[in-house]
This record gives structure tokens, C-alpha cells and sequence, in this order.
């Protein structure tokens, strides 16, 4: 399993970790209008996963907003999707605040099928229940290209390595 920490804290993850050049798990997450999405749906596409905590938490707010900004310049065959244990409702309250249009977020909290099929639920401690933090890179083919399990919850993830892995599965 992946070792994550938050402040140097050790935390457990649950689920099953994944690894590049594995078939990406399919999950079905619901977007802000309630409506499910597949990712075996985007078939075809390359798309970002990014899997945080807590959109309203500063980390989490930064990143999104790097990867709203990143995901304009991108094209059409990239899609980014930043997926949480956050409610819906907050999470489109808070795209609607922050101004984030590019990234398509999700919520999890209703089957965990993502947090589970990617090994990021947090399985103990004050965060028991969300998402740790991660980035995974889908291919057209629905292969894993790029996989970044962030070791400490409080850091940011490397977007270049990201980014370029979705750009050379794009290209």
C-alpha cells in the first residue's frame, strides 16, 4: 500500500492501490447535478484523476484551481476530473466561488467506488473516511499512464509529471 502521512502522521489507506500500465478500475461518481459518471464512459479521452481531501481546505483549493488553469490549455481530447468525499452541493458552491469551469469535479461519497477501486480512502485518523491525496493519468485505451500516491496529505502533487503524462498519452 501506499504510505501517506498527514503532518508526518502515518495513515492507513484502504482499497486496492494502482499501478501504471493496469487497466484504470471503472467508478461511477456523481457530478454537481446528481448525475452519475462513469469513467468507462470517457473512453477515448485521457483525463486527470485528481483525488483530494476537501475542496474547501487550502492544499486542495490550490490545486484545483492549478489544474482549472492548466485544464484551459489542454485541448479537447484532455479532460481533468478532481474527485473528493465532498457533497455535490459544496463542491458546486465552491466551483461557483472559486471560478473553476475547466475541471469537472466529483464526489465520491456515495459509493467509494473510486476511493476503494484507487487505494485513496483514508482508513484512520482525523481524515478517516475522505480521500488522500493523488493524481492518476488515464489513457485513450484506459490504461493507467501516471500514478502519484502524494506521501505527505499537506503537499501539493507534481502537476509537470502529470501533465506531461496526460499530453504524451494524448499525443
Amino acid at each position: 500500500m501506499a504510505s501517506v502521512t498527514l503532518r508526518g502522521n502515518p495513515l492507513s489507506l484502504g482499497g486496492s492501490e494502482v499501478a501504471v500500465g493496469q487497466a484504470a478500475p471503472d467508478f461511477t461518481a456523481v457530478n454537481n447535478d446528481l448525475q452519475p459518471v462513469k469513467l468507462s464512459e470517457a473512453q477515448g479521452k485521457v483525463i486527470i484523476l485528481s483525488a483530494v481531501p476537501s475542496v474547501d481546505t487550502p492544499v486542495c483549493d490550490t490545486e484545483t484551481r492549478r489544474f482549472n488553469e492548466e485544464a484551459a490549455k489542454l485541448g479537447e481530447g484532455i479532460e481533468i476530473w478532481t474527485l473528493s468525499m465532498d457533497l455535490p452541493f459544496a463542491q458546486k458552491r465552491w466551483c461557483g466561488a472559486a471560478g473553476v469551469e475547466q475541471v469537472k469535479t466529483l464526489s465520491d461519497f456515495r459509493d467509494r467506488a473510486f476511493a476503494e477501486g484507487y487505494g485513496v480512502l483514508i482508513a484512520d485518523g482525523p481524515l478517516a473516511g475522505v480521500t488522500a491525496r493523488a493524481v492518476f493519468v488515464v489513457g485513450k485505451d484506459g490504461t493507467l499512464k501516471h500514478v502519484e500516491y502524494v506521501s505527505e496529505i499537506a503537499n501539493e502533487p507534481d502537476y509537470d509529471a502529470a501533465l506531461n503524462a496526460a499530453k504524451a498519452a494524448a499525443a
